[in-house]
């Protein structure tokens, strides 16, 4: 467990558009670039063992590109590598943070001045949603999946807890990296679920209004 005061104010940032992390979550990575093993390397000398995953997003009338205002930082819990010098990871949600600036230096790989300021819940025990009206919800689930061809062990998602099942969902469905966006800075786990379905159904409707959860 991280208290505020265990959060440094720079971290090592993975600016990969459509990956998404989110508190006590987990997040599997294929590491391969040359310059994210230099990151790997230098992040488990560090004590937090912190790796901020963020979204980059395009400037507007120019080719360049800068990071999301929030990402989302996870802890390495999860290390192997393979024969030929890649790593698998796991990341392990702690806490989302707010880019106050991006930091030069000699590093390959980005850094990032960071505000854990306004996530202090990020940091304890798993979120309830008490007005989850969970059946209708896996309706709902069951025709999106439907529509997109996916398959999954329903089993373990009807006994799955809220957090885990809506925070889970987010990460896995295909939405664009604009939605990615709009789930993490979610300020609640009911927002976020509520951002969820209007989501699924926007993918259902496919133009047609009738298909809204009721």
């Amino acid at each position: 467990m991280f208290n505020v005061s265990d959060l440094p104010d720079t971290i090592a940032v993975f600016p990969l558009p459509g990956a998404l992390l989110l508190p006590r979550a987990r997040l599997p990575l294929h590491i391969f670039e040359p310059r994210y093993l230099a990151m790997l390397d230098d992040t488990m000398k560090t004590r937090h063992r912190l790796i901020g995953m963020v979204q980059p997003r395009e400037v507007p009338g120019s080719a360049e590109r800068k990071l999301q205002a929030i990402g989302c930082a996870g802890r390495v819990t999860g290390f192997s590598e393979t024969e030929d010098g890649r790593y698998m990871i796991t990341l392990t949600g702690i806490s989302r943070f707010r880019v106050t600036q991006e930091v030069g230096g000699f590093t390959p790989y980005l850094r990032a001045d960071v505000a854990w300021s306004g996530f202090e819940r990020d940091l304890g025990p798993a979120e309830d949603d008490t007005d989850f009206p969970r059946a209708r919800f896996m309706t709902l689930l069951g025709r999106y999946f439907a529509s997109q061809n996916l398959s999954t062990d329903w089993g373990s998602l009807r006994e799955a807890e809220d957090e885990l099942l809506i925070n889970s969902l987010s990460m896995l469905c295909p939405f664009s990296p604009e939605d990615k966006q709009a789930l993490l800075e979610a300020p609640s786990l009911q927002t976020r679920r509520e951002t969820l379905v209007t989501l699924l159904e926007f993918a259902l409707r496919g133009g047609n209004d009738d298909e809204i959860m009721q």
